[in-house]
């Protein structure tokens, strides 16, 4: 049987309402790896405190979701081309029941470092479950790329909101083992995530573009990674996820810092999911009617205003004001980064060009997430927010490039 991605990239007439089937099957699970992984965002920190043998070591299983992501987000892409998405995104789904299975087992037994294994295979589910929004844009036409990216994303606005509050229902379950059904919550949700994306995704070929670039050969990864249009894309997703990582991380220990309580920290962050997933009702309709180009740098210009209003002031208003705009600008530059690397790539290119992309995004925002708390003790939460406007501006740069030479990157020779 040959690789997914060698099937014909024939636009049958069932595409178009194929395609959008499967966004909605993809937006309903991203609710549900949304919801799993913020019940482990919210309770991995102070679980890993209660059962580390060392304190040192608290953080360990928290940052281990992002480090196995990372690890396994180039592997993910190159398994799917084999066996199709349709079974891949199954068997990350699985890992995630099985990471929140194990993780519970460990709350139980007091074993710290099958928490850190339970930890590690959630991030496996999210290295798989990435890929929900690429797998949604390239089963449609360009034009309604944006839009599908967007109806994937738009499944994390009630778990930005679930996800917590589930993990405040659970936790208490099973007195006196404190957090042990938040986990077993986690192990249900990503067994309902392998169900339907057995039962209700199908895979499709990639659809034809128009440009007659689908029958081209393939070429050379780094060839395809230094087109304006790659680059562009790379540094849209890469600093929108570095520059959200590294502040929300640093943002409730920062609150807390400055007077906040620990709740105050909690509906901070509530406050910034909503941001990050409530955008995408409306994404994609402001991408077809200002243009990609204006998407983008409108969120290189929230995420900017996020850095000014933290460092303007450190009251509570600011600190939603400013993580509210964090979000929304991390939305506007991954969806028009996303949709600008899902118009770089042929189809026999598709594997390999998504999965270093995606690399190297986990990459960045694992170290974000490693080095955020460092940070802040080090140089303080003002400067922190400094740090990045740098990083806007080279997103603004590498854009302004692919806007000024618009070469499309399926159709460059």
């Amino acid at each position: 049987m040959p690789p997914v991605d060698s099937a014909p990239s024939a636009f049958p007439s069932t595409q178009p309402q194929s395609g959008a089937r499967n966004a909605a099957v993809l937006s309903v699970c991203q609710g549900l790896f949304t919801a799993a992984l913020a019940i482990d965002l919210t309770l991995t920190g102070l679980t890993g405190y209660q059962l580390a043998p060392d304190k040192s070591l608290a953080t360990l299983p928290f940052a281990l979701i992002t480090v196995a992501g990372a690890v396994v987000t180039l592997f993910a892409s190159l398994l799917m081309q084999r066996i199709g998405r349709r079974w891949g995104f199954v068997l990350g789904a699985l890992m995630g029941a099985g990471g929140g299975l194990v993780s519970a087992w460990s709350v139980f037994h007091a074993n710290f470092w099958s928490f850190c294994a339970g930890t590690a295979a959630v991030g496996v589910f999210q290295a798989f479950a990435q890929y929900y929004r690429l797998a949604a844009a390239d089963a449609v036409p360009v034009a309604a790329k944006a839009r599908a990216i967007s109806t994937v994303l738009l499944g994390g606005v009630a778990a930005a909101v679930l996800g917590p509050a589930l993990a405040a229902w659970s936790k208490d379950l099973f007195l006196p083992v404190l957090f042990a059904g938040s986990y077993l919550i986690v192990c249900v949700l990503g067994l309902l995530s392998a169900l339907l994306l057995a039962l209700g995704y199908r895979d499709m070929p990639i659809a034809d573009t128009g440009t007659g670039a689908d029958a081209l050969p393939a070429r050379p990864t780094l060839t395809v990674m230094l087109q304006p249009i790659s680059l562009a894309a790379i540094a849209n997703n890469v600093v929108g996820g570095t520059v959200m990582m590294l502040v929300m991380t640093a943002a409730p220990l920062a609150a807390v810092a400055c007077s906040h309580t620990i709740n105050d920290g909690a509906n901070i962050i509530q406050w910034h999911l909503v941001g990050m997933y409530a955008p995408s009702l409306f994404a994609g309709r402001l991408t077809k009617r200002f243009g990609l180009p204006a998407l983008l740098f409108t969120g290189m210009a929230l995420s900017a205003a996020c850095a000014l209003i933290a460092v303007a002031s450190t009251s509570l208003w600011a600190f939603y004001a400013a993580l509210f705009c964090l979000g929304v600008g991390w939305n506007f530059m991954f969806v028009g980064g996303t949709t600008l690397l899902a118009e770089s790539y042929r189809p026999s290119e598709r594997a390999r060009v998504q999965g270093v992309a995606e690399m190297i995004r986990y990459a960045a925002t694992a170290v974000a997430s490693l080095v955020a708390g460092a940070v802040l003790q080090r140089f303080g939460w003002q400067n922190l927010n400094l740090a990045v406007l740098p990083l806007v501006l080279l997103a603004f740069a590498m854009t302004l490039v692919w806007v000024r030479r618009p070469l499309p990157g399926a159709a460059a020779a």
